[in-house]
């Protein structure tokens, strides 16, 4: 649902700086690049030195690549298998930063194991839960499933937990907090996808396979 109302309002929040790239000549594979290079780059240099506000921020401002180079596609008509292919790969690599960021400041200076470990699974389920649908989808199933916590939701709460519990700096009391507790609702939702998903593959699959054998065993 996230997902759904987010990217309506952001399209047409983003269309004419879209339009403006186009005219400028940039392409959007540039776009998916550049911004996927800026998630990193702030992740990993931010969050691992607990430089949670200005990482968060950083972050922000390149996830919104993510959809300005889509509108680009399609104010061009253009959109492709590669673009499509591209974007999905780079936004593994850019979970993966996040999140690693993260746990690399829990096995450091954060000094907590657990949170460590925590922010670890967040990273692993989140490629999972991607590519049992990708998976599922190259079998010939629908997986007419969402789930709980998708992409989309996993970034909103881990970003804006993540980057006000960075006001604790600034002197605000007890906010730190707030990144575990977005770390756990992160973990706990990613896993509850991931049954969700699973589930669905195996009675699409069960129902796929007893529809072929009733094919072979009924000719027409």
């Amino acid at each position: 649902m996230l997902n759904k109302y987010a990217r309506a309002f952001f399209t047409r929040v983003f269309t004419p700086f879209a339009a403006l790239l186009l005219r400028k000549g940039v392409s959007p594979d540039t776009v998916t690049l550049i911004g996927t290079a800026g998630v990193i780059a702030g992740a990993l240099a931010f969050y691992p030195r607990g430089e949670f506000f200005w990482g968060t921020v950083v972050i922000t401002l390149f996830v919104f690549s993510d959809m300005v180079d889509g509108n680009m596609a399609r104010q061009m008509g253009r959109s492709s298998r590669w673009g499509a292919f591209l974007d999905s790969t780079l936004d593994r690599l850019a979970d993966a930063a996040v999140f690693g960021g993260l746990a690399l400041w829990y096995a450091g200076r954060g000094d907590d194991r657990v949170l460590c470990a925590v922010a670890i699974f967040c990273l692993a389920s989140g490629q999972v839960v991607s590519y049992t649908k990708a998976r599922g989808e190259a079998i010939g199933l629908p997986v007419d499933v969402n789930g709980l916590v998708e992409r989309s939701e996993r970034l909103v709460i881990s970003l804006v937990f993540c980057g006000l519990s960075g006001l604790h700096k600034f002197g605000v009391p007890y906010i730190q907090w707030l990144l575990p507790i977005a770390l756990w609702i992160v973990a706990v939702g990613s896993l509850v996808t991931l049954v969700q998903r699973v589930v669905t593959v195996h009675r699409e699959a069960a129902e796929a396979d007893a529809a072929a054998r009733d094919g072979q065993g009924n000719p027409a």
